[in-house]
């Protein structure tokens, strides 16, 4: 299985471009912090690239400026590839399947995920309603 969640703020401006086909990509870099610190105190960063298409890909270029907190889900690629020197390079990215707000709505984002769909983006406030049913426990099935 390869699934992977990362949290991060955008290092730059995605760059939305096009296929010959007019597919929508857009690669971006996350600079992710890790979860302990060093000896020093230091806490290290990782900058993850990653790589939307179609939808996902507008709606990061439109919505994720540098400096501003994602959430990404998808799966990491690993891509063989020759420079220019003719050296056998390797890359690792993500394949962003979802991309997420990752600072609340207070903060002036709305927390909601877009997906490869072809919907705008929605978030919706989670209810609090909830109703007292009225029976004993022994109707429960369980």
């Amino acid at each position: 299985m390869n699934f992977i969640v990362i949290m991060g703020r955008l290092t730059r401006d995605p760059e939305l471009r096009k296929t010959h086909s007019g597919t929508s990509v857009t690669s971006f870099t996350l600079a992710v912090d890790r979860d302990y610190t060093a000896d020093g105190g230091e806490r290290e960063t990782d900058f993850i690239d990653c790589v939307a298409w179609r939808h996902t890909a507008e709606f990061v270029s439109k919505y994720f400026p540098k400096g501003k907190m994602a959430v990404v889900r998808g799966r990491l690629q690993i891509r063989d590839w020759t420079d220019k020197d003719n050296n056998k390079r390797r890359s690792a990215e993500i394949v962003a399947d979802s991309v997420y707000f990752g600072e609340s709505k207070k903060d002036g984002d709305g927390g909601g995920p877009f997906r490869n769909e072809q919907h705008e983006p929605q978030y919706t406030e989670p209810s609090s309603d909830f109703a007292e049913l009225d029976l004993d426990d022994g109707d429960l099935p369980f």
